[in-house]
């Protein structure tokens, strides 16, 4: 009986520590990484593996030269506190670099970049 309450409490405390460093990290994203898609599109969404603290969550996106096309507004959906969306101006064809950070609803901060591509 003392052998199964050992077990039973090793399992709950190392599933709490697998819990407590959760990140958030990107599982997919629209345009996806890497893509090349034909026309402008709308928006940018990307899908991460844990909920987001929108007061914190940035991305930002750049043509070639290094100037900012999104809207500026990004913000976590409300629907899906795991997604964080942008409009997008329209975008002539060329290449498109994703730059983000973001902070999980358990303050673990993850970042990072891809680039897309628009065809015409």
């Amino acid at each position: 009986m003392r052998r199964a309450a050992f077990l039973l409490a090793t399992c709950v405390l190392l599933g709490a520590a697998g819990a407590a460093y959760a990140h958030a990290f990107l599982d997919r994203a629209t345009p996806a990484v890497g893509s090349a898609v034909h026309g402008s599109p709308h928006e940018l969404t990307l899908h991460f593996s844990e909920e987001l603290e929108g007061a914190f969550s940035t991305v930002r996106i750049e043509d070639a030269n290094g100037k900012r096309v999104d809207s500026g507004s990004a913000h976590v959906d409300p629907a899906d506190g795991s997604v964080l969306e942008v409009a997008l101006a329209p975008l002539p064809p060329g290449r498109y670099h994703v730059i983000w950070r973001v902070v999980s609803v358990d303050t673990h901060v993850t970042e990072g970049a891809y680039a897309f591509d628009v065809l015409p």
